[in-house]
């Protein structure tokens, strides 16, 4: 698989405090990351090094394959655009003048493009308007804007839905999906809101206390979360042989349980267990959402 960024065992300290500890991570061209973390697990931190805002204390990541330590690395960073923390916009400009403003820190004198970039994320039609009179949703489209001013392949943001309204959110996962599907751009999301991020994401990365716990694609995820059956019996191997002659899937758990899947008849499990002599102790169905595996994956004890 190819990768748009990696990184190994990345450490940033400040003073004493270490922000991130060791964290490995691996971004596939063309995905939409999901980076999974509650506040403070060390989000931000990530995003600022690759960004090239502040540099790792120990370890190292890759863009495109260019170490960090590259002479390579700023050209090839080139490639990225980013929407850390807040957008970085001119509020007392409009939308047009934000863009030809980026074009010239950039070195781009060719304004051709503006138009076709703000009808992308849906600003074409603000005209005169300030940007300091936009919504939250638009100054987040807005600066969206500013960072694909440089065609980049792979984009960054960091909490781009935190504080925005259904509507908001609904416009931005559009314009997300878009820049992925239609113009193939790797995209990167940092959130801790993980019900819209199943909307989005091809991959995810969770990390906890400046770690990497997991990584994982949606199709892994969806696996862990389907719904399923958990059966305790009296005698596992007895209902292994059942559940075979049923052709369910089902996963060995202990000596008495198993994670039973897909759809079951229930009163026709029950009566091929009891006529295998395989009494059942308790059945509970179970559902896990995103939340849940969240939790479960870094330890519920620390979020209770």
């Amino acid at each position: 698989m190819e990768y748009c960024m990696t990184a190994s065992h990345l450490v940033k300290r400040y003073g004493k405090f270490q922000a991130l500890k060791g964290l490995t991570m691996h971004v596939p061209k063309g995905s939409i990351y999901g980076f999974v973390g509650k506040n403070g697990a060390g989000k931000t931190t990530l995003i600022r090094l690759i960004c090239g805002l502040q540099n790792p204390t120990e370890g190292s990541y890759q863009l495109y394959g260019v170490d960090c330590t590259a002479k390579e690395i700023a050209s090839v960073r080139r490639r990225m655009g980013a929407v850390v923390e807040t957008p970085s916009i001119y509020l007392n400009m409009t939308a047009e003048e934000n863009i030809k403003e980026q074009y010239r820190i950039l070195g781009m004198p060719d304004f051709s493009g503006i138009q076709e970039l703000l009808k992308l994320v849906g600003l074409d039609d603000t005209g005169k308007k300030k940007v300091k009179n936009f919504s939250l949703g638009m100054r987040q489209r807005m600066g969206i804007a500013v960072s694909l001013a440089g065609n980049p392949d792979f984009l960054v943001l960091d909490e781009p839905i935190n504080g925005l309204d259904p509507q908001g959110i609904v416009e931005m996962r559009e314009l997300i999906l878009k820049l992925n599907r239609e113009r193939q751009i790797t995209v990167l999301i940092s959130s801790h809101i993980l019900d819209e991020l199943s909307r989005l994401a091809t991959h995810y990365g969770f990390i906890d206390q400046g770690c990497m716990v997991k990584e994982l694609s949606a199709q892994e995820l969806e696996q862990a979360c389907r719904k399923s059956i958990r059966l305790t019996v009296s005698s596992g191997k007895a209902a292994c042989h059942v559940l075979d002659r049923f052709h369910l899937e089902y996963q060995v758990v202990s000596t008495q349980e198993l994670e039973v899947y897909g759809e079951i008849s229930v009163t026709d499990l029950t009566l091929a267990l009891h006529d295998s002599g395989c009494e059942i102790l308790s059945l509970k169905e179970k559902e896990e959402s995103l939340e849940n595996y969240y939790i479960n994956l870094v330890g519920g004890e620390k979020h209770a």
